[in-house]
């Protein structure tokens, strides 16, 4: 039986960052938080996003990664002992919730809080800013390692180690990979493209996106 856990849970705050002399502002640095954090409708305690056109709010209030991928993207990048939880500038680290398990709709209980998953992440340019690697998030999209993110059904608190008990699937078979899919690759035609469009658990942004295409 698949095991689901919190390994790790972070926050950040938008700070001013220089690359290649370029400055630019981003919240994609986040620091491991201890004890139990709330975690609300808008973001987990002492979590802030930069730019909120792209990030945060109620269909984007935590943003998940799976510690599974961090083996391929701590050699691929040569960070070592630099790449630790929140690396990918996550808010929850997980164990046992890969992209092409984790369906659109999942209801999980975690701590006292219930959150859904929404949609997936868009892999952005921050993330190759920060580890220096400009084909990251081109390459994310086509392993499937994006991760997704979480609205708050229930707000509560949360904790590393705290269990992942999933309470409802409306969308069998419509994972995070198949999403990300039907996106960049066009993955199912028309016919797919059609269904998320309509997709209720679908944040709604996704489901334009899905309609446009139409």
């Amino acid at each position: 039986m698949l095991t689901r856990k919190l390994l790790s849970v972070q926050a950040g705050k938008p700070e001013n960052l220089t690359t290649d002399g370029k400055t630019w502002r981003s919240a994609i640095f986040k620091t491991p938080l201890t004890g139990r954090v709330f975690v609300g409708t808008e973001n987990i305690a002492g979590d802030k996003q930069a730019n909120l056109r792209f990030h945060g709010g109620p269909e984007m209030a935590v943003c998940c990664f799976s510690s599974e991928y961090y083996p391929h993207w701590a050699a691929r990048v040569g960070a070592g002992d630099n790449f630790q939880f929140g690396a990918f500038g996550e808010n929850f680290t997980l164990e046992g919730s890969l992209d092409d398990e984790v369906c659109i709709g999942d209801v999980f209980e975690i701590g006292s809080a219930q959150v859904q998953v929404s949609q997936p992440r868009q892999p952005c340019i921050n993330l190759a800013r920060k580890w220096n690697c400009p084909e990251m998030p081109e390459e994310m999209i086509e392993l499937g390692h994006t991760g997704f993110y979480l609205r708050v059904l229930k707000e509560g608190e949360v904790g590393a180690g705290d269990s992942i008990e999933r309470l409802a699937r409306p969308n069998p078979g419509i994972t995070i990979k198949t999403v990300i899919d039907a996106k960049f690759r066009k993955f199912g035609g028309d016919e797919l493209a059609s269904e998320l469009a309509n997709l209720p658990e679908l944040a709604e942004t996704w489901q334009t996106t899905f309609g446009k295409r139409l």
